[in-house]
């Protein structure tokens, strides 16, 4: 792969640290949530995840949308990243959450959403390491 753009974050202190991305645009307090024993006050690298996989697999929902030529401009995809234990260490799983524009019938929104799993660089680096489900709504 020729790679068209390459992100770089540096985290420090794990999951009570800070993340700064190369360009200084990120810059976030990390915390573990309440949850897994943190106080919560920050971001954790789930959240991290979830808004980028949603927004990656909004983009790819739209450009197969345009070129079956159906408007999903609208469309609003909620990202769901649960973490627990898994053996001896820990595992994540997916929930896609895709609400589709009025108008947009349940059979070709099926399609389109499918379409975009095999589309999005997420869905293809996560396929067969972690679960997702796709829901539309």
């Amino acid at each position: 792969m020729d790679a068209l753009y390459t992100a770089a974050a540096t985290a420090t202190h794990g999951r009570d640290g800070r993340a700064v991305s190369s360009d200084g645009r990120l810059d976030l307090a990390l915390r573990a949530p309440v949850e897994m024993g943190g106080d919560g006050q920050g971001t954790n690298p789930e959240q991290l995840f979830a808004a980028g996989y949603a927004a990656c697999f909004g983009s790819a929902l739209g450009l197969v949308g345009r070129r079956a030529k159906v408007d999903v401009s609208d469309a609003a995809v909620t990202a769901e990243v649960g973490i627990g234990k898994q053996g001896e260490g820990f595992g994540l799983a997916v929930t896609l959450r895709v609400e589709l524009p009025e108008g947009v019938d349940e059979e070709t929104g099926r399609k389109l959403v499918e379409q975009a799993h095999q589309v999005c660089p997420y869905s293809n680096a996560t396929r067969g390491n972690i679960p997702v489900e796709l829901v539309i709504e």
